[in-house]
C-alpha cells in the first residue's frame, strides 16, 4: 500500500521497531496500542496500526515488530528497507544494550543504507537501578554527534506507561516533519535548499516588493498557511523577538528576509519543525524541498515528433523579468543582476550533485544558476563584457524548455511566474502533420549539426552566438548546444537551437530509431578544400537519410561547404552537384573560413525548417519503396474501381430484368 497520495501527501507512516532481544520491543508496541501493560506478549507481534486520530497530524501509523535472531535476519533487513522511521530500543536496566546501539545497530543501518530517521528509545525505565542514575543527554550527545540520522532520544516504561505514546509520536513527526532537509545540526544553520525555498516564499509574500513583510503582508501570510490571522500584539511580539536576536531582522518597513529566515531557524531549534513544514508545503514543496509534481503540470507529448515551447504569456513574463532586473538599463544582465533572478531557483541534477560535493567539504553555495552547467553554459549570445543580452536570456529559456520542460517550469514558478502554470508551456503539432500540411506553427527549431572532424562545426556554433573566430582547433567530444534568435524576411523572429553531434557520437545517435523525431532540420558541414571531408560528410548524410526513411521521421537536410575561401579539391562542385541532385536537395551553401557573413546561413536553416515537406533527401532504396507504395495504392484503386463498375453493371441488369417482368 503506497504511503503517499498522488499529490505527494503522506497517507501513512511505517515504523519498524528493532533492537537487541529482551529490550522490550513487543511490550512497547502493545502498550502504545492498548494504553495498558500487557501481561503476556508473543515473541514478535503482527503489524500494529494506530488510527489516523491517534496523533494530531491525522496520519495513521503502522508499527512493525521484528526479531533480532539470526534466523529472522532476512526478514529484518527487508522490513528496515521498507521503513519510514526506525525505532531502536535498549533496556534501561541493561547498559550493554545501550552500548550495542553504537557498536552494532547504528553501523548496521548505515551498512544497509537505511535512509529513514532513527528514534533511540530506552525501555524499562521503571527497572533502572536508582543507585546508578544516568544523564540521558550527556550519554547520547556523543552518539548523536557521530550518527546524525538520530532524530530524538527518549526513555519510557511500558509498565507504568510513562512516555509510551510519545515514542511513536516522535517517530511519526520525524517522518512528517523531518529535520535533515531543513537544518544542519553540526553547523546549526539552515541548509541551502531550505534557504532558497524560504526566500522564494518571502518574495511571493512581499507583494509591494519593498524587501520587507509589512504587518498586512505578515497577516496574509499567516492566514494562507495556518487559516488564522495574527493579532496586533502577536505581530509586535514576533518583531520584538527578531529584533532582540538578529541585527537587521526588522526594518521600518517590516520583517526583512534575514528576520524571516531567522524565525524559521528558531522554530527548528525549538523543535517546532511542523511550523516550517506547514509553510513549505503550503507553497508546493515536497519532503525533498522540490516543487511537487501537481504544482508542475507539464503538458504531455503524445508523439516523439512533438516538442514543448514557451507560450507568449510566459515569454512576456520573462521579458518583464529581464527589464525588472536590468537595473542599469543597459539592455543586458550583469552577473550580479543575474544572481538576483535565480536566487530562489531549483538546482538541476548536475548542480544537485555539485551541491552535495561542496556541502560535504564545507563549501556552501547559496545561489544556483540553471545555466552554469552543460548543456546551458556558454550556449547563448553575450556582450563582449560577458553580460547576457535579451536574445541570449530568452534563447536560454527556449533551450531549457526544449530539453527539460519540467525543470523550465520549476524555474519559472520559482522566479515568480504568477499565472496558471498550465498557461506557460504548449505542445507543438506533430512534425508528420506539418509535413502533410506543408507548413509549421513552431517558433523554436531544433537543428542537428553533423560533419567530420575539422569541418567547422564548432566555428559555425560559435559564430551563431557571436563568438569570435579562433584558428586554434579544439575537438568537441560531447554534444554541445547553442541557441539564438533569427530574424526572417518580413520581420518575423524564430529561435534556432543548433546541436553539434560529435563525429564519434553519430553511430550511437542513429542507433535510436526515434533519434530524428525531435529534429526539425539537419545540416552537414564539410571542408570544401578536403576531399576526404566531403566524402565523410556525404556518408553521414546518407546514414541520416536512411534512418529517416526507415523510421518515418525524415528531416529537411542542407549541405554547407565550409572554408569556401580556400581552394576547392578537384571535382568538388561536380561531385556535390551530382549528390544533391540525386537526393533531391538544394546545392551546398558556401561559407568562408571565418564565417564573417553567416547570418544568411542561419536564415536558410530556419527557412528549411519552416518548410518541413521540402529538402528531405531520398536514397535509391527510399525512392524504390515510394514507387512500390504508389504502385500498390494505384492497384488497389484500380481494383476498387473495377469492382465498383462490375457491381453497377450487375445492378443495372437486375433492374432491367425486374422492370421487364413488371411490364409483362
Amino acid at each position: 500500500m503506497p504511503s503517499r497520495s498522488a499529490a505527494g501527501v503522506r497517507t501513512g507512516v511505517r515504523v519498524v521497531v528493532s533492537g537487541d532481544r529482551g529490550t522490550g520491543k513487543s511490550s512497547l508496541i502493545s502498550a502504545a496500542a492498548s494504553d495498558a501493560f500487557p501481561e503476556y506478549v508473543p515473541a514478535v507481534l503482527p503489524p500494529t496500526r494506530l488510527p489516523s486520530d491517534f496523533y494530531p497530524d491525522g496520519v495513521p501509523v503502522t508499527i512493525v515488530d521484528t526479531s533480532s535472531s539470526m534466523e529472522s535476519r532476512v526478514k529484518l533487513i527487508d522490513e528496515l528497507k521498507r521503513a519510514d522511521a526506525v525505532v531502536l530500543t535498549y533496556a534501561c536496566d541493561q547498559p550493554m544494550t545501550l552500548s550495542r546501539l553504537s557498536s552494532f545497530w547504528l553501523p548496521e543501518l548505515r551498512k544497509l543504507e537505511i535512509k529513514a530517521p532513527v528514534i533511540v528509545v530506552g525501555c524499562k525505565l521503571d527497572l533502572r537501578d536508582e543507585r546508578q542514575p544516568m544523564n540521558l543527554e550527556q550519554v547520547m550527545a556523543p552518539i548523536m554527534q557521530q550518527f546524525r540520522e538520530i532524530e530524538t532520544c527518549i526513555e519510557c516504561s511500558s509498565a507504568t506507561l510513562i512516555q509510551v505514546p510519545d515514542v511513536f509520536y516522535y517517530a511519526q513527526k520525524a517522518v512528517l516533519h523531518p529535520t535533515a532537509p531543513l537544518f544542519d545540526q553540526e553547523k546549526q544553520t539552515l541548509k541551502p535548499r531550505c534557504i532558497r525555498a524560504l526566500k522564494r516564499i518571502f518574495m511571493l509574500c512581499d507583494h509591494d516588493m519593498d524587501g520587507a513583510l509589512s504587518d498586512a503582508e505578515l497577516n496574509e501570510f499567516q492566514v494562507k498557511c495556518f487559516n488564522a490571522p495574527l493579532q496586533p500584539a502577536e505581530i509586535v511580539g514576533v518583531k520584538r523577538v527578531v529584533q532582540e536576536r538578529i541585527r537587521g531582522g526588522v526594518s521600518d518597513l517590516g520583517l526583512t528576509l534575514e528576520g524571516f529566515l531567522f524565525l524559521h531557524a528558531l522554530f527548528i531549534e525549538k523543535g517546532r519543525l511542523e511550523t516550517t513544514w506547514a509553510v513549505l508545503r503550503k507553497f508546493g514543496y515536497n519532503d525533498e524541498l522540490k516543487l511537487r509534481d501537481d504544482i508542475l503540470p507539464v503538458p504531455t507529448k503524445h508523439a516523439p515528433d512533438q516538442t514543448v515551447e514557451l507560450t507568449n504569456e510566459a515569454i512576456d513574463f520573462l521579458r518583464g523579468i529581464f527589464r525588472l532586473y536590468d537595473s542599469d538599463n543597459d539592455g543586458s544582465l550583469q552577473p550580479s543582476e543575474f544572481d538576483d533572478i535565480f536566487v530562489t531557483a531549483p538546482e538541476s541534477k548536475t548542480l544537485e550533485a555539485l551541491t552535495i560535493y561542496f556541502y560535504c567539504f564545507n563549501l556552501l553555495i547559496f545561489v544556483f544558476f540553471p545555466w552554469t552547467v552543460d548543456p546551458y553554459v556558454d550556449a547563448a549570445e553575450r556582450t563582449p563584457q560577458g553580460n547576457l543580452t535579451i536574445n541570449g536570456f530568452l534563447s536560454e529559456w527556449a533551450l531549457m524548455t526544449t530539453l527539460d520542460p519540467s525543470y523550465c517550469l520549476a524555474n519559472l514558478i520559482c522566479i515568480g511566474y504568477g499565472g496558471d502554470p498550465t498557461s506557460a508551456l504548449r505542445v507543438t503539432r506533430r512534425r508528420s502533420v506539418d509535413r502533410k500540411k506543408k507548413q509549421t506553427e513552431k517558433n523554436v527549431f531544433h537543428c542537428f549539426v553533423f560533419g567530420p572532424k575539422k569541418s567547422g562545426k564548432s566555428a559555425l556554433l560559435n559564430s551563431f552566438i557571436g563568438r569570435p573566430f579562433s584558428s586554434n582547433y579544439t575537438p568537441t567530444n560531447d554534444v554541445r548546444h547553442v541557441a539564438n534568435a533569427v530574424e526572417q524576411i518580413g520581420g518575423s523572429q524564430k529561435t534556432l537551437i543548433l546541436q553539434e553531434i560529435p563525429g564519434d557520437g553519430v553511430k550511437k545517435l542513429l542507433s535510436n530509431r526515434e533519434c530524428l523525431a525531435a529534429c526539425d532540420v539537419a545540416v552537414f558541414l564539410y571542408d570544401s578544400s578536403d576531399e576526404y571531408s566531403w566524402k565523410r560528410s556525404r556518408e553521414l548524410l546518407l546514414d541520416v537519410a536512411r534512418r529517416g526513411e526507415e523510421s518515418g521521421y525524415g528531416v529537411p537536410c542542407l549541405l554547407i561547404a565550409a572554408k569556401d575561401d580556400l581552394d576547392p579539391f578537384p571535382m568538388s562542385l561536380q561531385n556535390s552537384a551530382r549528390v544533391t541532385q540525386q537526393l533531391g536537395m538544394e546545392a551546398p551553401i558556401p561559407v568562408g573560413v571565418k564565417l564573417r557573413d553567416s547570418k544568411s546561413v542561419f536564415s536558410r536553416i530556419v527557412c528549411a525548417a519552416e518548410h518541413p515537406h521540402l529538402s528531405i533527401p531520398e536514397t535509391e532504396k527510399g525512392k524504390k519503396r515510394k514507387r512500390y507504395r504508389r504502385l500498390v495504392n494505384s492497384s488497389l484503386m484500380f481494383v476498387s474501381v473495377t469492382v465498383g463498375a462490375a457491381v453497377a453493371v450487375v445492378g443495372l441488369a437486375a433492374y432491367r430484368a425486374y422492370a421487364a417482368r413488371k411490364n409483362t
